[in-house]
């Protein structure tokens, strides 16, 4: 197996990190569903659109399209754990957005819309970057 491929899915990691990537997934992957299909409440790419437009980050179909797509396809790829690495890091690139774009005004806790859960969910993607996807997964089963 190339070097490459082994870098990209081969993991160091056991079984928490496995379930520490399967829960991000999730919750990245409901995120993602509420920008691009409106579902969970969300408000659809339309919606999304027009909220992104409003602070600034344009054109905002764009990106609603990109930071939806990158929750949701990522997410999905965290949950089976299939090039968990290049999800992660697009996952963490959208997290940084967030935190400078929406939240880093308004302090570290949620109460007040702050940074917390979008920091601690940078954590888990940037774990996930370093040590792979763990001993449950298909990029696991690929590397060997």
């Amino acid at each position: 197996m190339s070097k490459l491929i082994q870098t990209v899915l081969g993991t160091r990691a056991g079984y928490g990190l496995t379930v520490l990537r399967v829960f991000v997934g999730i919750i990245f992957a409901a995120h993602g569903s509420q920008k691009l299909f409106g579902w969970f409440g969300g408000g659809g790419l339309a919606g999304t659109a027009q909220w992104m437009e409003s602070i600034g980050l344009t054109p905002g179909t764009l990106m609603a399209l990109l930071s939806g797509g990158t929750e949701f396809f990522a997410g999905l790829a965290l949950i089976i754990g299939l090039l968990a690495r290049p999800a992660a890091l697009g996952l963490s690139f959208t997290l940084l957005v967030a935190i400078f774009s929406v939240h880093i005004h308004n302090g570290l806790f949620m109460a007040n819309n702050g940074y917390e859960f979008a920091l601690a969910l940078l954590g888990g993607t940037v774990a996930v970057l370093l040590e792979g996807a763990g001993k449950l997964s298909i990029d696991g089963a690929i590397a060997k």
